[in-house]
Protein backbone atom coordinates (compact mmCIF):
# COMPACT_ATOMS: atom_id res chain seq x y z
CA UNK A 1 0.00 0.00 0.00
CA UNK A 2 1.41 3.70 -0.72
CA UNK A 3 2.65 5.60 2.07
CA UNK A 4 0.28 8.04 2.37
CA UNK A 5 -2.55 6.53 3.96
CA UNK A 6 -5.28 8.16 1.56
CA UNK A 7 -4.09 6.21 -1.19
CA UNK A 8 -3.23 9.09 -3.34
CA UNK A 9 0.22 11.29 -4.07
CA UNK A 10 -0.37 14.79 -1.92
CA UNK A 11 -0.71 16.85 -5.02
CA UNK A 12 -3.29 14.72 -6.62
CA UNK A 13 -5.20 15.10 -3.08
CA UNK A 14 -4.98 18.93 -2.90
CA UNK A 15 -6.52 19.01 -6.52
CA UNK A 16 -9.52 16.47 -5.38
CA UNK A 17 -9.90 18.11 -1.92
CA UNK A 18 -9.78 21.76 -3.39
CA UNK A 19 -12.22 22.10 -6.56
CA UNK A 20 -13.91 25.43 -5.62
CA UNK A 21 -11.02 27.89 -5.14
CA UNK A 22 -12.18 30.92 -7.50
CA UNK A 23 -9.70 33.28 -9.08
CA UNK A 24 -10.48 36.32 -7.64
CA UNK A 25 -10.63 36.53 -3.64
CA UNK A 26 -13.65 37.56 -1.37
CA UNK A 27 -13.41 41.36 -0.62
CA UNK A 28 -15.77 43.64 0.95
CA UNK A 29 -16.66 47.59 -0.24
CA UNK A 30 -17.12 50.35 2.67
CA UNK A 31 -19.92 50.61 5.06
CA UNK A 32 -20.38 49.78 8.69
CA UNK A 33 -18.25 48.40 10.78
CA UNK A 34 -19.02 44.32 11.76
CA UNK A 35 -17.26 43.09 15.01
CA UNK A 36 -17.47 39.24 15.44
CA UNK A 37 -16.70 36.72 17.95
CA UNK A 38 -15.25 33.62 16.91
CA UNK A 39 -14.58 30.18 18.84
CA UNK A 40 -13.01 27.16 16.43
CA UNK A 41 -10.08 25.04 17.50
CA UNK A 42 -9.36 23.60 20.58
CA UNK A 43 -5.51 23.69 21.40
CA UNK A 44 -3.80 26.60 19.87
CA UNK A 45 -1.18 24.03 18.69
CA UNK A 46 -3.52 22.46 16.15
CA UNK A 47 -2.13 23.16 12.54
CA UNK A 48 -5.59 23.61 11.48
CA UNK A 49 -5.29 27.11 13.89
CA UNK A 50 -1.97 27.90 12.88
CA UNK A 51 -1.86 27.76 9.32
CA UNK A 52 -5.75 28.54 8.72
CA UNK A 53 -7.94 30.10 11.33
CA UNK A 54 -5.83 32.19 12.46
CA UNK A 55 -4.28 33.75 9.26
CA UNK A 56 -8.01 34.30 7.84
CA UNK A 57 -9.27 35.52 11.14
CA UNK A 58 -6.84 37.67 12.25
CA UNK A 59 -5.60 38.98 9.24
CA UNK A 60 -6.74 38.41 5.49
CA UNK A 61 -10.62 38.90 6.78
CA UNK A 62 -9.86 42.23 8.26
CA UNK A 63 -7.62 43.03 5.18
CA UNK A 64 -9.97 42.13 2.36
CA UNK A 65 -13.03 44.00 4.13
CA UNK A 66 -10.57 46.73 4.37
CA UNK A 67 -11.08 47.05 8.07
CA UNK A 68 -14.50 46.53 8.14
CA UNK A 69 -14.74 43.34 9.73
CA UNK A 70 -13.16 42.88 13.11
CA UNK A 71 -12.99 39.39 14.28
CA UNK A 72 -12.06 37.94 18.19
CA UNK A 73 -10.49 35.00 17.77
CA UNK A 74 -9.88 32.24 20.87
CA UNK A 75 -9.37 28.41 21.04
CA UNK A 76 -11.78 26.39 23.41
CA UNK A 77 -8.58 25.94 25.83
CA UNK A 78 -8.66 30.10 26.61
CA UNK A 79 -12.37 30.21 26.63
CA UNK A 80 -12.53 26.75 29.15
CA UNK A 81 -14.50 24.81 26.93
CA UNK A 82 -15.21 21.38 25.88
CA UNK A 83 -16.60 20.60 22.12
CA UNK A 84 -19.70 19.25 23.63
CA UNK A 85 -20.90 22.75 24.41
CA UNK A 86 -19.80 24.89 21.30
CA UNK A 87 -22.94 24.24 19.29
CA UNK A 88 -25.07 25.56 22.70
CA UNK A 89 -22.72 28.96 23.04
CA UNK A 90 -23.46 29.66 19.46
CA UNK A 91 -27.23 29.01 19.79
CA UNK A 92 -27.49 31.38 22.62
CA UNK A 93 -25.57 33.70 20.80
CA UNK A 94 -22.52 33.95 23.21
CA UNK A 95 -20.22 33.86 19.66
CA UNK A 96 -20.73 34.34 16.58
CA UNK A 97 -19.01 31.88 14.81
CA UNK A 98 -17.63 28.94 15.76
CA UNK A 99 -15.94 25.15 14.89
CA UNK A 100 -16.41 21.93 16.55
CA UNK A 101 -16.12 18.11 15.52
CA UNK A 102 -19.80 16.74 14.04
CA UNK A 103 -19.84 14.31 16.96
CA UNK A 104 -19.15 16.29 19.62
CA UNK A 105 -22.21 18.36 19.49
CA UNK A 106 -24.27 14.88 17.50
CA UNK A 107 -26.37 14.99 21.39
CA UNK A 108 -27.99 18.15 20.45
CA UNK A 109 -28.51 17.30 16.78
CA UNK A 110 -27.77 13.50 15.80
CA UNK A 111 -28.15 13.81 12.38
CA UNK A 112 -24.85 14.98 11.98
CA UNK A 113 -22.71 12.26 13.34
CA UNK A 114 -24.02 10.45 10.70
CA UNK A 115 -21.31 12.03 8.61
CA UNK A 116 -18.55 10.33 9.87
CA UNK A 117 -19.47 7.38 11.68
CA UNK A 118 -17.02 4.98 12.86
CA UNK A 119 -15.55 3.21 9.68
CA UNK A 120 -17.92 4.85 7.17
CA UNK A 121 -15.22 6.64 5.32
CA UNK A 122 -11.79 5.10 4.29
CA UNK A 123 -10.59 7.89 2.39
CA UNK A 124 -11.21 11.81 3.24
CA UNK A 125 -11.78 11.96 -0.48
CA UNK A 126 -15.27 9.83 0.22
CA UNK A 127 -15.42 12.00 3.71
CA UNK A 128 -15.41 15.56 2.19
CA UNK A 129 -18.63 14.10 -0.25
CA UNK A 130 -20.29 12.68 2.45
CA UNK A 131 -20.34 16.21 4.20
CA UNK A 132 -21.03 18.02 1.42
CA UNK A 133 -23.83 15.93 0.54
CA UNK A 134 -25.21 15.80 4.02
CA UNK A 135 -24.82 19.75 5.15
CA UNK A 136 -28.26 21.04 3.27
CA UNK A 137 -30.14 18.64 5.17
CA UNK A 138 -28.44 18.82 8.21
CA UNK A 139 -29.07 22.85 7.91
CA UNK A 140 -32.45 22.32 7.69
CA UNK A 141 -32.61 20.74 11.27
CA UNK A 142 -30.08 22.94 12.88
CA UNK A 143 -33.11 26.23 11.65
CA UNK A 144 -34.44 24.39 15.11
CA UNK A 145 -31.55 25.58 17.19
CA UNK A 146 -31.01 28.84 15.32
CA UNK A 147 -27.65 27.59 13.62
CA UNK A 148 -26.15 26.85 10.43
CA UNK A 149 -23.25 25.31 8.95
CA UNK A 150 -20.94 27.73 6.45
CA UNK A 151 -17.86 25.54 5.89
CA UNK A 152 -16.32 22.23 7.20
CA UNK A 153 -12.80 20.58 7.62
CA UNK A 154 -11.30 17.07 8.72
CA UNK A 155 -8.86 16.73 11.07
CA UNK A 156 -6.10 14.01 9.65
CA UNK A 157 -6.85 10.42 9.53
CA UNK A 158 -7.90 9.39 12.78
CA UNK A 159 -5.66 5.94 14.18
CA UNK A 160 -4.75 4.38 17.25
CA UNK A 161 -1.97 5.80 19.24
CA UNK A 162 -1.05 3.17 21.88
CA UNK A 163 1.51 3.13 24.86
CA UNK A 164 2.26 -0.69 24.80
CA UNK A 165 3.05 -2.72 21.23
CA UNK A 166 -0.06 -3.54 18.80
CA UNK A 167 -0.17 -5.55 15.34
CA UNK A 168 -3.42 -5.38 14.58
CA UNK A 169 -6.96 -4.60 15.67
CA UNK A 170 -7.36 -8.09 17.67
CA UNK A 171 -4.28 -6.93 20.13
CA UNK A 172 -6.57 -4.03 21.29
CA UNK A 173 -9.13 -6.19 23.19
CA UNK A 174 -9.13 -5.78 27.04
CA UNK A 175 -7.21 -2.09 26.34
CA UNK A 176 -8.68 0.96 27.55
CA UNK A 177 -8.92 3.72 24.99
CA UNK A 178 -10.07 6.99 24.53
CA UNK A 179 -12.57 7.99 22.42
CA UNK A 180 -14.58 11.01 21.42
CA UNK A 181 -18.16 10.26 20.39
CA UNK A 182 -20.31 7.36 20.33
CA UNK A 183 -19.90 6.16 17.28
CA UNK A 184 -16.10 5.09 18.24
CA UNK A 185 -17.72 4.27 21.23
CA UNK A 186 -19.23 1.52 19.52
CA UNK A 187 -16.60 0.45 17.39
CA UNK A 188 -14.56 -0.03 20.31
CA UNK A 189 -16.74 -1.97 22.15
CA UNK A 190 -17.26 -4.15 19.38
CA UNK A 191 -13.32 -4.64 19.45
CA UNK A 192 -13.57 -6.09 23.15
CA UNK A 193 -11.70 -3.37 24.41
CA UNK A 194 -12.84 -0.16 26.80
CA UNK A 195 -14.06 2.87 26.08
CA UNK A 196 -12.81 5.61 28.19
CA UNK A 197 -14.28 9.56 27.09
CA UNK A 198 -11.57 12.00 28.03
CA UNK A 199 -11.16 15.50 26.65
CA UNK A 200 -8.68 16.46 23.63
CA UNK A 201 -6.90 18.44 26.52
CA UNK A 202 -6.62 15.66 28.98
CA UNK A 203 -5.93 12.88 26.80
CA UNK A 204 -2.13 13.16 27.52
CA UNK A 205 -1.96 12.66 31.62
CA UNK A 206 -4.59 9.60 30.94
CA UNK A 207 -1.80 8.39 28.67
CA UNK A 208 1.10 9.29 30.80
CA UNK A 209 -0.72 7.68 33.75
CA UNK A 210 -1.88 4.60 32.41
CA UNK A 211 -5.80 5.85 32.97
CA UNK A 212 -5.66 5.00 28.80
CA UNK A 213 -3.62 1.81 27.17
CA UNK A 214 -4.45 3.98 23.42
CA UNK A 215 -6.53 6.78 22.17
CA UNK A 216 -7.83 7.98 18.99
CA UNK A 217 -7.02 11.33 17.22
CA UNK A 218 -5.69 12.80 14.50
CA UNK A 219 -1.89 11.43 13.17
CA UNK A 220 -0.97 15.04 13.15
CA UNK A 221 -3.56 15.92 16.11
CA UNK A 222 -1.70 13.75 18.00
CA UNK A 223 1.37 15.30 16.94
CA UNK A 224 0.21 18.73 18.59
CA UNK A 225 -0.55 17.37 21.47
CA UNK A 226 2.78 15.50 22.34
CA UNK A 227 1.39 12.10 22.14
CA UNK A 228 4.59 10.76 21.15
CA UNK A 229 5.71 11.50 24.38
CA UNK A 230 3.44 9.17 26.06
CA UNK A 231 2.66 6.50 23.52
CA UNK A 232 5.14 4.32 21.18
CA UNK A 233 3.15 2.73 18.61
CA UNK A 234 0.51 3.77 16.12
CA UNK A 235 -1.47 1.80 14.00
CA UNK A 236 -2.34 3.72 11.20
CA UNK A 237 -5.70 2.41 10.15
CA UNK A 238 -7.92 5.21 9.70
CA UNK A 239 -11.14 5.08 11.69
CA UNK A 240 -12.65 8.77 11.15
CA UNK A 241 -11.78 11.88 10.00
CA UNK A 242 -13.09 14.13 13.16
CA UNK A 243 -15.25 16.00 10.18
CA UNK A 244 -15.72 19.68 11.61
CA UNK A 245 -17.96 22.24 10.11
CA UNK A 246 -17.82 25.89 11.01
CA UNK A 247 -21.21 27.23 12.95
CA UNK A 248 -23.11 30.54 12.88
CA UNK A 249 -25.70 32.05 15.53
CA UNK A 250 -28.50 31.87 12.84
CA UNK A 251 -30.26 34.94 14.17
CA UNK A 252 -27.29 36.73 14.49
CA UNK A 253 -26.44 35.56 10.41
CA UNK A 254 -29.48 36.66 8.83
CA UNK A 255 -29.07 40.54 10.19
CA UNK A 256 -25.94 40.85 9.08
CA UNK A 257 -25.95 42.97 5.62
CA UNK A 258 -26.20 40.98 2.50
CA UNK A 259 -23.10 42.00 1.12
CA UNK A 260 -21.00 40.63 4.38
CA UNK A 261 -23.21 37.87 4.88
CA UNK A 262 -21.68 37.09 0.86
CA UNK A 263 -18.18 38.12 1.94
CA UNK A 264 -17.96 35.72 5.11
CA UNK A 265 -19.19 32.35 3.03
CA UNK A 266 -17.20 33.08 -0.06
CA UNK A 267 -14.49 33.55 2.61
CA UNK A 268 -15.52 30.23 5.00
CA UNK A 269 -15.64 28.57 1.33
CA UNK A 270 -12.29 29.44 0.83
CA UNK A 271 -10.90 28.13 4.08
CA UNK A 272 -13.11 25.09 3.86
CA UNK A 273 -10.97 23.61 0.88
CA UNK A 274 -7.73 25.10 2.36
CA UNK A 275 -8.68 22.99 5.46
CA UNK A 276 -9.39 19.70 3.35
CA UNK A 277 -5.92 20.42 1.78
CA UNK A 278 -4.29 20.41 4.84
CA UNK A 279 -5.82 17.60 6.37
CA UNK A 280 -4.92 15.43 3.17
CA UNK A 281 -1.31 16.72 3.25
CA UNK A 282 -1.02 16.06 7.45
CA UNK A 283 -2.66 12.52 7.43
CA UNK A 284 1.21 11.06 5.59
CA UNK A 285 3.13 14.07 7.55
CA UNK A 286 1.60 13.65 10.59
CA UNK A 287 2.92 9.68 10.19
CA UNK A 288 6.10 10.53 9.28
CA UNK A 289 6.79 13.10 11.54
CA UNK A 290 5.91 10.51 14.93
CA UNK A 291 7.95 7.92 12.96
CA UNK A 292 11.21 10.34 13.07
CA UNK A 293 11.45 10.34 9.17
CA UNK A 294 13.37 13.06 7.37
CA UNK A 295 9.33 13.19 5.19
CA UNK A 296 8.34 15.16 7.87
CA UNK A 297 7.36 18.75 7.02
CA UNK A 298 4.31 20.57 8.89
CA UNK A 299 4.58 18.66 11.99
CA UNK A 300 7.17 18.37 14.85
CA UNK A 301 9.56 15.49 14.00
CA UNK A 302 10.36 13.33 16.74
CA UNK A 303 13.99 12.65 17.06
CA UNK A 304 14.25 10.84 20.97
CA UNK A 305 11.90 8.22 21.06
CA UNK A 306 10.74 8.12 17.54
CA UNK A 307 7.33 6.04 17.47
CA UNK A 308 6.72 2.76 15.68
CA UNK A 309 4.34 3.00 12.66
CA UNK A 310 2.36 -0.01 12.06
CA UNK A 311 0.32 -0.59 8.61
CA UNK A 312 -3.36 -1.98 8.87
CA UNK A 313 -3.71 -5.06 7.53
CA UNK A 314 -6.68 -5.81 5.24
CA UNK A 315 -8.53 -8.14 7.34
CA UNK A 316 -8.99 -5.19 9.76
CA UNK A 317 -10.26 -3.16 7.27
CA UNK A 318 -12.89 -5.50 6.47
CA UNK A 319 -13.37 -6.10 9.86
CA UNK A 320 -13.72 -2.26 10.75
CA UNK A 321 -16.56 -2.19 7.49
CA UNK A 322 -18.35 -5.45 8.84
CA UNK A 323 -18.36 -3.57 12.41
CA UNK A 324 -19.90 -0.30 10.77
CA UNK A 325 -22.50 -1.96 9.03
CA UNK A 326 -23.67 -4.63 12.09
CA UNK A 327 -23.14 -2.27 15.25
CA UNK A 328 -22.22 1.86 14.60
CA UNK A 329 -24.65 2.45 11.69
CA UNK A 330 -27.64 0.94 13.35
CA UNK A 331 -26.79 2.21 16.54
CA UNK A 332 -26.67 5.40 15.38
CA UNK A 333 -29.98 5.00 13.62
CA UNK A 334 -31.31 4.09 16.79
CA UNK A 335 -30.42 7.23 18.99
CA UNK A 336 -30.85 9.07 15.89
CA UNK A 337 -34.59 8.11 14.91
CA UNK A 338 -35.85 6.18 11.60
CA UNK A 339 -36.26 9.25 9.69
CA UNK A 340 -31.93 8.99 9.64
CA UNK A 341 -31.72 5.57 8.45
CA UNK A 342 -34.05 7.13 5.08
CA UNK A 343 -31.96 9.96 5.11
CA UNK A 344 -28.59 8.06 5.16
CA UNK A 345 -30.13 5.77 2.60
CA UNK A 346 -31.22 8.29 0.26
CA UNK A 347 -28.33 10.97 0.42
CA UNK A 348 -25.25 9.09 1.51
CA UNK A 349 -25.70 5.50 0.63
CA UNK A 350 -25.08 6.43 -3.14
CA UNK A 351 -21.61 7.86 -1.90
CA UNK A 352 -20.67 4.42 0.80
CA UNK A 353 -22.16 2.05 -0.61
CA UNK A 354 -23.23 1.08 2.63
CA UNK A 355 -26.81 0.69 3.17
CA UNK A 356 -28.90 0.79 5.87
CA UNK A 357 -30.95 -1.95 6.63
CA UNK A 358 -33.29 -1.90 9.49
CA UNK A 359 -33.03 -4.93 11.99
Amino acid sequence: MPRLILLLPAVVLASVLMPRIADSQATLGPGPKVSISAVTQSIPTLLQWVKVDVPYYREIIPQRSNGRVEVKLSTWAEMNLAGTEILRLTRSGQVDISASPLTYVAGDVPLLDGADLAGLNPTIEQARKVVTALVPVANKEMERFNTKIIGTLPFPAQVFWCRKPVKDLADLKGRKIRTFGTSLNDLVGALGAQAVSITFAEVYVALERGVADCGITGTASGNAAKWYEVTSHIYTLPVGWSVTAYYVNLAWWNRLDPAVRKFLEDTHKEMEDKQWALGAELSQDGIDCNAGRPTCKLATLVKDRPMTEVKPIEADKALVKKILTEAALPAWVKRCGSRCGDIYNEVLAPITGVRYTPR
